[in-house]
């Protein structure tokens, strides 16, 4: 008996692991040989690719497809609609499944709705892409990243909120009140 929901309309191949208390929303394909966590939530129309890893309690909206090669760590958040990408110069004549690169969104990352994710460049704990940026570089832990292409334009808190580093180089997470510190273009949870 299977621990985990799927919706009567979601497709679940065969040689497939996925965790308990996973749901797998309306008309999802969930492809061989890949992994999900427990504890994840698989929106609507969402295509999980064979050999994708997913860790615990990540959460996909609808309308994304994880392709070949992405692995998601633990609580990373995908917007609607977001996009990830494979192959570099993709070309509808020629196979390139042996080129395909490896992306990784670390724990506790966001990427937002409509966000494009240009393979090879790993996203860092905590990161948080803003809605509709085009990633086309890596992404430090507690970045914030917005538009095309995307720039960093300051940092968050575990809890995804902006910190604001005094001339000391401290901040303080406005929800968890949570310590931070700057250093060297690093941030550390103190």
């Amino acid at each position: 008996m299977r621990d985990y929901f799927a919706h009567e309309t979601a497709v679940i191949d065969a040689d497939c692991s996925i965790g308990k208390d996973t749901k797998i929303w309306h008309f999802s394909h969930i492809m061989s040989n890949c992994v999900i966590g427990e504890g994840c939530n698989i929106g609507q129309n969402v295509v999980v690719s064979p050999k994708v890893i997913l860790g615990k309690n990540v959460k996909v909206q609808n309308n994304v497809s994880i392709y070949t090669g992405v692995i998601c760590e633990d609580d990373v958040f995908l917007g609607p609609s977001m996009v990830f990408t494979n192959v570099i110069n993709p070309r509808s004549a020629i196979k390139r499944q042996n080129e395909y690169l490896e992306t990784v969104v670390k724990k506790g990352a966001s990427i937002g709705a409509n966000a494009t994710i240009v393979c090879g460049n790993n996203i860092g704990e905590y990161a948080f892409v803003g809605a509709g940026a085009v990633v086309t570089k890596e992404i430090l832990p507690f970045a914030l990243v917005v538009g095309n292409p995307s720039k960093q334009i300051g940092w968050v808190s575990e809890y995804g909120h902006r910190l604001n580093f005094d001339e000391k180089g401290f901040a303080v997470c406005k929800e968890s009140k949570q310590e931070y510190q700057l250093k060297n273009n690093t941030v550390i949870k103190l």
